[in-house]
């Protein structure tokens, strides 16, 4: 029996390709430190998200991130509509509502 992939997650295959390993190097080269906190920076993040269209994909905005704050701050902002950024240790900041 084969599985359903999950909506949105058809495009994490575009992740490994040589072309998108290239475009985050020199990204991350050219920007090495995380817009929110001023770590450094380990994702290349599409400031809008892609939804797997691949010109969004391969020619879109980025912005560098460290981990934490891609994976928490970035998320959050995403599913609030708005910006919010985070602390120096990946903390959202504070006097942001939920």
């Amino acid at each position: 029996m084969s599985k359903t992939p999950r909506p949105g997650s058809q495009h994490k295959a575009l992740y490994g390709t040589a072309r998108w390993k290239a475009i985050r190097a020199l990204h991350l080269r050219q920007s090495p430190i995380c817009v929110y906190c001023g770590r450094a920076a380990t994702v290349a993040d599409h400031v809008e998200p892609h939804k797997g269209d691949l010109t969004k994909f391969y020619e879109g905005a980025l912005q560098s991130l460290c981990k934490p704050c891609h994976d928490s701050s970035k998320k959050a902002e995403e599913a609030r509509g708005e910006p919010i950024g985070c602390d120096v240790n990946g903390n959202p900041l504070a006097g942001w509502k939920a």
